[in-house]
């Protein structure tokens, strides 16, 4: 997303915040001040960009003392801020915001990515679309920045045949797979199979990707061995998803897989606290 249009999302966000005006700020001394954003955890941060476009979008002077993916301690200075105090306060919520949740995702994603490098294993850790809506954006970029893939964007950037779409062809994976091939122009296919037989299939049929739903590391290594044994194996990316946790990542990974899904890097992740502070007036 150019700086453009990701400064529009971004005062779309504040407008949520600020509504009618800022009613505690309209009334406060507006000054010139300094203020600092410092964090109150350690882990991985991102965000710094997008805060600085939305400071610097309402006359704030910006130094930022971290890049985006960068580690951070706790107590660390993340930025320091020069401007008046009403643009400053009234914006301060909605950057902590934006920069706590893409953080967390951040630090979380890059704690998968280490754990699955541990057992020796070359898969990547990929997202999922179980975001929260209005940012996926942000969360899937904060997943790059931890070491993550982003998987697709939306339902526009490749076919994944799900389960649901497979009852509606009597669970056919091959015809499935046929009626894709028809209507997917340049998108890549994936579909969801949760057995060794569709996962052939699938293979067989022209499938791009395989994702191997709720599969045990045990049974995804039946799977990628029939893949290898039939000559398939190089034809397709294999994706193991559901049930992965950070205790049981390198299992996945040491099953032979190329990507492993995780839905709570953007469903379920703990934010990072930051506070923004004036110093000096």
């Amino acid at each position: 997303m150019d700086d453009r249009v990701l400064t529009s999302v971004l005062e779309r966000f504040l407008r949520e915040d600020v509504g009618s005006g800022d009613v505690t700020s309209d009334f406060t001394p507006n000054q010139e001040v300094d203020a600092i954003i410092k964090s109150h955890n350690s882990g991985y941060v991102s965000g710094i960009r997008e805060l600085e476009l939305l400071f610097r979008n309402h006359g704030v002077n910006v130094r930022s003392h971290v890049r985006d993916g960068g580690r951070i301690r706790r107590r660390q200075k993340i930025m320091t801020l020069k401007g008046r105090s009403r643009d400053i306060l009234t914006t301060e919520r909605t950057a902590l915001n934006v920069l706590s949740r893409m953080s967390g995702v951040t630090t979380l994603t890059r704690q998968y990515v280490e754990s699955l490098k541990k057992s020796g294993s070359k898969a990547k850790v990929v997202a999922t679309r179980k975001t929260t809506p209005g940012m996926r954006y942000f969360e899937k970029t904060a997943v790059v920045l931890g070491g993550g893939l982003p998987h697709r964007m939306g339902l526009y950037d490749m076919i994944l045949i799900k389960d649901n779409h497979l009852r509606l062809f009597g669970n056919d994976v091959k015809a499935a797979l046929a009626a894709a091939r028809k209507s997917r122009g340049k998108a890549k296919v994936e579909v969801e199979v949760s057995s060794l037989r569709d996962a052939v299939t699938a293979a067989e049929n022209g499938a791009d990707i395989i994702m191997l739903d709720n599969m045990t590391p045990r049974n995804i290594r039946k799977v990628v061995a029939r893949l290898k044994k039939n000559g398939l194996r190089g034809k397709v990316v294999i994706e193991a998803s559901g049930g992965v946790s950070l205790r049981n990542i390198r299992h996945y990974g040491r099953a032979g897989v190329d990507w492993i899904s995780v839905g709570r890097l953007t469903h379920s992740v703990p934010s990072i606290d930051f506070s923004l502070d004036v110093l000096r007036l």
